[in-house]
């Protein structure tokens, strides 16, 4: 009985590791897919000040964007 006891007890604890490994996995992940949408939102952004404002020269701005670094 003990020894069903013992591989029980090591099968949860074996299972609950890779419940944690896995929560880390997903929380890391979300984290790239928010860092991901924040660049995608800034980007936005910038394209509609450009739409936006017509007082500005389009092509200008865009070679503009083109020297600044991507984060």
């Amino acid at each position: 009985m003990g020894v069903l006891k013992d591989m029980h007890s090591r099968s949860l604890k074996h299972r609950e590791r890779r419940m944690e490994i896995e929560a880390q996995m997903t929380a890391e992940k979300a984290a790239q897919y928010a860092a991901h949408n924040e660049r995608l939102e800034q980007r936005v952004r910038v394209l509609e000040r450009i739409v936006t404002d017509k007082g500005i020269v389009v092509a200008d701005q865009i070679e503009a964007l083109r020297e600044q670094p991507l984060n």
